[in-house]
């Protein structure tokens, strides 16, 4: 007896951070438009909450990252391993999806490939990028696999496994549509105030390596850029460790937990510096010119490096086949190396101006098939799905 009736199909969602939780909510709000009896379980954060999501146990616990970091949280993470287990094993949903977080969401799908239940693994796991020999691990690990890149559909078909391409969901992200002068009137800016952008990252594990780097460029920054406002937008996962963090920072950022008020920031800034990862597209579709940095613990950089297998880190990078942006990672990752870079995004137009007509290119590639925004194709390999066992 799986579910209900095929009328009221349940759905068991998995978000391990805060980008999985925009995209679980989006997810929901596209499948409740066409079947409102669509029921929903698993774990998620305050996106999916706000479309009525109770989530078994707080997404906050599963929001590590990195080889050495995740190690002290072993114990935890492998309690609430079982804890999803036993829930799903309970409710016998018609569907479990499982979104991005790889480290969790495979190890659940691989406890649960005995139930009988459909599986769905949305964000292909980027196994492209380094050890591309964990792809032969895949096979029977899910139904289908949801994917955000074009080139994603063809690299894990070569392997037999079913997949299907659905749009990058940052074109829905709203970040293009952020009002500068909002902006610079709600938090009391000059018409003239340089507004840097400062991305850290939205896991408690990521966050406290770069901030000290960002604080400790600031102050090299106030002799040669003194009107320069640092803005960190930051989810509320992390907000409260941020704050901690930039107290002593010579120049106090604004931080900023809401969304629209994070694309104002968008409008109205002149640079950004940003680690890896999707906020790269983020600020590509608001047209900011950026430079993408990242530190992690020295062992983790050392492994990475050894295995990693493709030029760039930065996502327009590498979606681009190009250097695009500048990537100032690990030794690079630093005060005076990032000043520097700083400074150039603010007085080279030229350079500026070069990123962006690259960004135009890059989102355009990532347009869903048939012009469908990324959740309502996401939600239609959903329904095909449920269809196609008899679930709905």
């Amino acid at each position: 007896m799986v579910g209900l009736s095929s009328s009221t199909p349940l759905v068991w969602i998995l978000a391990g951070e805060a980008s999985g939780d925009v995209l679980g909510a989006r997810l929901i709000h596209a499948l409740r438009a066409r079947n409102p009896h669509i029921r929903f379980a698993g774990v998620g954060g305050a996106r999916m909450a706000a479309e009525g999501f109770v989530s078994l146990f707080p997404m906050r616990d599963l929001a590590v990252m990195g080889l050495v970091e995740i190690l002290p949280r072993v114990r935890q993470l492998s309690r609430r391993l079982d804890q999803a287990v036993e829930d799903i094993t309970t409710q016998k949903p018609d569907l479990v999806i499982t979104i991005d977080s790889p480290g969790f969401a495979l190890r659940l799908l691989r406890r649960i490939a005995g139930l009988g239940i459909l599986r769905m693994h949305y964000v292909a796991p980027q196994v492209w990028a380094w050890r591309q020999k964990r792809v032969r691990k895949f096979p029977g690990l899910w139904d289908e696999l949801l994917c955000l890149l074009p080139f994603e559909e063809e690299f894990f078909g070569r392997h037999g496994l079913k997949t299907r391409f659905v749009g990058h969901p940052v074109l829905q992200s709203g970040a293009q549509e952020g009002n500068a002068a909002r902006f610079r009137a709600r938090h009391g800016l000059a018409d003239n105030a340089r507004v840097l952008v400062l991305m850290p990252g939205s896991r408690r594990s990521e966050v406290p390596r770069l901030l000290p780097v960002f604080g400790q460029m600031l102050a090299l920054l106030r002799t040669t850029l003194p009107d320069v406002v640092p803005v960190v937008p930051v989810s509320p996962v992390v907000a409260a460790t941020v704050e901690q963090a930039v107290r002593n920072w010579p120049v106090h950022p604004i931080v900023v937990t809401d969304v629209q008020d994070k694309h104002d920031a968008f409008a109205a800034a002149g640079a950004a510096l940003t680690k890896s990862g999707t906020s790269t597209l983020e600020l590509a579709l608001a047209g900011v010119p950026m430079a993408v940095t990242y530190r992690v613990n020295p062992l983790t950089a050392f492994m990475v490096r050894r295995l990693i297998r493709v030029p760039h880190v930065a996502m327009v990078n590498l979606l681009a086949g190009r250097e695009v942006v500048p990537e100032l990672l690990q030794e690079n990752c630093a005060p005076d190396v990032l000043a520097r870079e700083v400074r150039k995004l603010f007085e080279d137009p030229a350079a500026a101006q070069a990123q962006k007509a690259a960004f135009a290119a890059i989102l355009h590639g990532l347009e869903g098939p048939g012009g469908a925004l990324p959740a309502d194709a996401a939600a239609s390999a959903v329904l095909d799905l449920l269809a196609a066992k008899g679930r709905v």
